[in-house]
């Protein structure tokens, strides 16, 4: 049993029982989860007019949000300039700057002080003029935002709305990413024009966001398309003429009137005006500058009046217009790469862009996508002055494990004899590093910031949401100084490339599981995400009180079985990567690649970046690094000489465990849960159970792919006859993850115009069959096989089938804290055993460079090793590994990942002397 807080006087603490006397609650059971209880008090909210901060208009608004949130809840609340104006019955909140002098006696008597950064929040018990009081308090205006809004949500969501103003432990917080950003695109006219002009939606929405602690918001266009053919749809692609009308120019869009043109721009400006008032940047996504649609004879949109001659100059004068008639923008993202229609290399073009926002009339921030990114066009924008963001893509174009990879696919390494198009001559040339990574942006000192996007791939439309890797994903977005995160929304696509279907956006056929705004279905994942990228170590109350008022006495389970389910995707992108693209690759919704003949299910040319054969087996890991592709283990499994990298077997288990643990959680959610009828379970049991179908169907996938390589490698019929065991096994748990689907889920959901970006769990059945029936055929033809299984095939089979031992080594290493450029680095390791051998592993965080590596030398109990000095004369942090060896069958990698599967599996240094980017 926890104990509460006594009520004290002089030590200035309000504990929550003496708040409750005050307020006139009647303290109940833990187990409360009704209506309030009769109020007898006010609430009083007291903030100084001459307070900067508080008085600012996104403070005030906040606070109104508070004082609607205990109106909600029966709560009398009164406005107040100081505290003696207050009545002696009411209960008091302070809300004030860090600094002020309402707050500094709060504080100084707490012993606390509110860290002199951006965004940092205060929420105190204290004493002040001789009364108990509650002090929200924020270092700036965004600050004193986010302590008001968190009082705002637990009013909503605490059984007793007054008791959630009692701060029973202080709480200081800072923001561990300096940039929380969540965008919204608009691809699809029949999808996206709704949301986009719903006037009673967006109040909502950003309200949401800025609760979450997201402090800028994307809304992107011209995004529909990646290249200009076959466009059917192209509201908003070539953005400029949809919103207004630049002086000196005849460009239109003929099938526009200029009525709807006119409510664009003024729905542009109320949505950035409202995220401005909620204390969030607001960023607009100009994503398509290319304006004529080649071999598309049926848009519904075309673009008249410009030419080559005055492309440019009109794009300069359209941004710089547009920005002027909304002057809450405070930060454009442009796609610089030949998927904005304009070729790699055209310099010229750009920096005449630039000038446009350059000229606006006030300093703007240019966001850069990074792909093909160079350093004359970083040069270029940093030229204008103002402030430069480059946005690289995190683990691709999917959602990966919580770790930057720690190296790129082979089909990423630059080829300097590589023949490529004009248009794409950069990203698919020189610099291929840059299509799905950081490159070579995070050098030290830059003149940029770096800010990591997560695409829309992995897992496009189920529920999710984890703390544990959420709180591991946030502390990868700083890494080597970035600055912070952009998360591309749930449902991002939906309908791209002009397959909008009417109706909810989010997917269901049973109406009853829509809710109004599509966003509704994502608040805990958002939730989670958003909290946890401000702070990595909030206190699970954070997204617990949300589930505990949905779900009651089952909140426990379902977020445990949620945070299990949230896990699987993720692993199966990063240790099979059948394309970076995910236009491509939908592991959510997967097309079954082959692994017996990638012929029998027809032209695979659409998996581009998959090595020939494009069978299941040679599908690279995106981390190769410290992943084995399937073919590649089993060769060094029958060789028995083994790497110390992850094996697509420990692989299946992960995903076996994970699957049965949301699966035990689930079904005790089922048992206990409050409002199991409700939209909001059956939304998330349908999405957990999908998941869980998804992490068995892969797991004995992996383990069907090894088994057949045995076969192909060794020809032992054993281990074919097992593959098709487990083939058929996975196949059956993907039929019942589809059957579970049907009714649920409309019969098409629709993410791109390809078989594969679109239809049904149930489609990808027949592919599954084919490819199952010529492995079937394989076996009839060995059936009568005479060939004894050799020793090597049979224990290949047992491994393949069993369950990998938990990889431990006891060592001690201390990451130096810098290092000196020109300078060598000694590194070592101690054991309590020593292994038989040690190797270092270390590189640049450069992904267009690869590994060094060098073997450990034995000093006593250690293993040591040097980074020559030649290699550390180098603009970059350095990142290494170890890789130890018991015997050629024992090797693992160290630091290598935690139980949890949510630790850096490297270590990084930074040089000794950084220079802050002004």
């Amino acid at each position: 049993m926890i104990k509460e807080p006594e009520d004290t006087v002089d030590g200035g603490y309000l504990s929550r029982r003496h708040f409750l006397k005050v307020a006139g609650i009647t303290t109940l059971g833990s187990g409360f989860t009704g209506l309030p209880a009769i109020q007898a008090n006010a609430v009083a909210i007291v903030s100084d007019p001459t307070d900067r901060i508080a008085g600012s208009s996104s403070a005030q608004w906040a606070i109104r949000e508070l004082e609607k949130s205990l109106q909600a809840r029966g709560v009398v609340v009164r406005r107040l300039a100081n505290l003696s104006q207050a009545a002696g019955s009411d209960i008091c909140l302070v809300v004030a700057g860090a600094q002020s002098a309402l707050a500094q006696p709060i504080l100084g008597a707490a012993n606390l002080k509110i860290p002199a950064v951006a965004e940092a929040l205060g929420l105190v018990s204290g004493k002040a003029a001789g009364r108990s009081v509650s002090l929200a308090c924020g270092h700036d205006e965004r600050g004193l935002v986010y302590a008001l809004l968190e009082l705002a949500d637990r009013v909503q969501y605490e059984p007793q709305p007054v008791s959630a103003l009692a701060i029973p432990k202080s709480i200081v917080e800072r923001p561990a990413n300096t940039v929380r950003s969540l965008t919204r695109l608009f691809v699809s006219e029949v999808e996206d024009k709704p949301w986009y002009n719903d006037r009673e939606m967006w109040p909502h929405y950003l309200t949401m966001l800025a609760a979450q602690r997201y402090n800028r918001f994307n809304l992107s266009l011209g995004i529909g398309y990646d290249f200009l053919r076959n466009v059917t749809d192209a509201y908003f692609l070539f953005a400029y003429p949809f919103l207004l009308s630049v002086p000196g120019y005849n460009v239109r869009v003929p099938e526009l009137s200029d009525a709807e043109r006119d409510k664009n721009l003024a729905m542009l400006k109320f949505i950035s005006e409202q995220t401005v008032a909620r204390g969030m940047k607001f960023q607009l996504g100009l994503w398509m500058h290319g304006y004529e649609w080649l071999d598309s004879p049926t848009p519904n949109y075309t673009i008249a009046g410009l030419t080559p001659e005055n492309h440019g100059a009109y794009c300069r004068d359209a941004v710089r217009a547009l920005l002027q008639a909304c002057p809450a923008i405070s930060g454009v993202t442009f796609r610089v790469h030949g998927e904005s229609g304009v070729n790699e290399g055209s310099y010229q073009f750009w920096k005449t862009v630039f000038e446009g926002v350059a000229t606006c009339g006030r300093k703007v921030e240019i966001d850069m996508h990074s792909k093909g990114m160079d350093q004359t066009m970083i040069d270029s924008a940093v030229d204008t002055g103002l402030p430069i963001t480059i946005s690289p893509k995190y683990w691709a174009e999917h959602m990966g494990m919580p770790y930057h990879q720690a190296d790129i696919r082979a089909l990423e390494v630059p080829d300097p004899k590589k023949k490529t198009s004009t248009l794409m001559n950069l990203s698919e040339g020189s610099r291929s590093f840059m299509r799905y990574g950081y490159g070579d942006l995070l050098r030290e000192n830059r003149p940029y910031d770096v800010v990591h996007r997560i695409w829309p791939g992995t897992q496009r439309l189920l529920l999710w949401g984890d703390p544990v890797t959420g709180a591991a994903h946030a502390r990868a977005f700083s890494f080597s100084g970035s600055a912070g995160v952009e998360l591309m929304e749930p449902l991002s696509f939906k309908g791209r490339r002009g397959t909008g279907i009417a109706g909810g956006r989010c997917g269901y056929s049973d109406a009853t599981l829509e809710p109004r705004w599509d966003w509704e279905k994502y608040q805990y994942s958002l939730r989670v995400f958003g909290r946890l990228l401000y702070n990595p170590d909030a206190e699970p109350d954070t997204w617990q009180r949300y589930l505990r008022k949905q779900f009651g006495p089952g909140a426990g389970d379902v977020e445990q079985a949620l945070a299990n389910a949230t896990r699987i995707l993720p692993i199966v992108l990063t240790t099979h990567g059948t394309s970076a693209g995910n236009n491509t690759y939908w592991p959510e919704m997967y097309t079954n690649q082959p692994i017996v003949d990638p012929t029998i299910n027809g032209n695979l040319t659409h998996l581009y970046d998959t090595p020939a054969p494009k069978v299941f087996g040679n599908v690279s890991p995106l981390d190769p690094q410290l992943f084995l592709a399937i073919n590649a283990y089993v060769k060094e499994l029958l060789k028995g000489d083994r790497s110390g990298k992850y094996t697509p077997v420990e692989t299946a288990q992960w995903l076996e465990d994970y699957a049965a643990e949301a699966d035990r959680h689930l079904k005790q959610a089922e048992l206990k849960a409050a409002g199991r009828k409700s939209p909001e379970f059956r939304r998330m049991a349908i999405d957990v159970t999908m998941q869980i179908g998804l992490g068995r169907f892969f797991a004995g996938k992996f383990r069907a792919g090894v088994l057949y390589g045995i076969f192909e490698q060794t020809g032992d019929v054993d281990a074919l006859k097992q593959a098709l065991q487990q083939y058929r096994q996975a196949r059956a748990v993907w039929a019942d993850l589809a059957n579970r689907a049907r009714g649920v889920y409309k019969p098409d959901i629709t993410v791109g115009e390809r078989a594969f970006l679109r239809g049904h769990w149930l489609d990808r059945l027949p592919a599954m069959d084919q490819d199952i029936a010529a492995m079937a055929t394989k076996l009839d033809q060995h059936k009568n096989s005479t060939a004894s299984q050799d020793s090597r095939a049979r224990l290949a089979v047992q491994e393949a089938l069993g369950r990998p031992r938990q990889r431990v080594i006891s060592c001690t290493h201390t990451p130096p804290l810098s290092y000196q450029v020109g300078q060598p680095i000694d590194v070592e390791l101690s054991f309590e055993k020593m292994p038989a051998a040690a190797r270092l592993y270390y590189r640049h965080v450069n992904q267009a460079e690869r590994y060094e590596s060098v073997d450990m030398q034995v000093v006593g109990q250690r293993y040591r090793a040097t980074i020559p000095a030649a290699y550390t004369n180098s603009p970059y942090p350095l990142q290494y590994y170890f890789e130890f060896r018991e015997n050629p069958t024992s090797t693992l990698l160290y630091p290598g990942f935690n139980k949890a599967l949510t630790s850096q599996p490297y270590f990084m240094v930074r040089q000794s002397v950084i220079t802050s980017r002004e």
